[in-house]
């Protein structure tokens, strides 16, 4: 029982499903209950499969379950195969890019960005949250109390900081009202960025240096892709491209890793 009320991962998928029902039943999300079955069962089929196949000692469901709420939350595709091969995709990640025991990779940033390189027909859906700032400040309150859990609230603040530093201070620079960055920084994939990937335990560094170094890193690409090279998805482009610099962060800053029974 204590090892339950210690895993950050029922709080996480709890809030993940709670998140679902009501963007589903409330905000009409372009997504049904099916496909989000088809996502999470893919997932969880993948981890099974691989698990047996590399005959490790015991299936994991909880965080495959993680990564298919995680894709239903985000992603929308024409057809049901890309969403099954995203989820696939996802999972794979989690045992083929490993460094010291992590994930070298997000598992669910990591199926995003391999998924949009290779199909125009899969996406990630920014706007379906709206911006309401009521549900913005629940959804951040949520997600403080997932990366409370998880011991990787730095990351969180340090990114919140550092990218909200990028949003006003081109305001700023261009004279533009701040109207502008507090409406962007109110979108519902943000929140879900900040609290939900970036602070995945398993993937950021082991040193708190480490991970404020990386959030700051995270949010300066993010800032490049978005305002200099004018793509969309910048915080998920940015943060692929700096995970390889994880193993890097470990060894310049060590400190014990992150352990899921603590």
């Amino acid at each position: 029982m204590h090892y339950l009320n210690n895993d950050p991962r029922f709080y996480q998928m709890t809030i993940q499903i709670l998140l679902l029902i009501y963007g589903i039943g409330w905000l009409q999300f372009d997504i049904s209950w099916f496909e989000v079955g088809i996502l999470t069962g893919s997932a969880l089929l993948t981890q099974y499969i691989l698990t047996k196949a590399l005959e490790l000692p015991s299936f994991e469901p909880k965080s495959a379950l993680i990564s298919g709420l995680s894709l239903s939350l985000l992603i929308r595709a024409e057809e049901i195969w890309l969403l099954i091969f995203a989820a696939v995709l996802t999972i794979v990640s989690k045992f083929a890019f490993r460094w010291k025991e992590k994930h070298l990779f997000n598992p669910s940033n990591f199926g995003i960005i391999i998924m949009m390189l290779i199909s125009g027909k899969i996406w990630v859906s920014t706007g379906q949250w709206g911006n309401v700032a009521l549900f913005g400040f629940s959804l951040a309150c949520l997600g403080g109390w997932v990366v409370y859990k998880a011991l990787r609230s730095d990351i969180v603040i340090a990114f919140l900081i550092f990218y909200g530093m990028v949003f006003f201070g081109r305001a700023l620079w261009l004279g533009d009202p701040l109207t502008i960055p507090f409406h962007q920084m109110q979108n519902g994939t943000f929140l879900l960025f900040s609290f939900f990937m970036i602070s995945d335990p398993k993937m950021t560094p082991n040193s708190r240096i480490g991970r404020i170094i990386l959030a700051f890193l995270v949010a300066i690409g993010a800032g490049f892709v978005q305002f200099v090279l004018f793509r969309t998805n910048g915080l998920l482009w940015s943060l692929a491209f700096f995970s390889l610099w994880i193993p890097l962060l470990d060894k310049w800053f060590p400190a014990q890793p992150y352990d899921w029974r603590m």
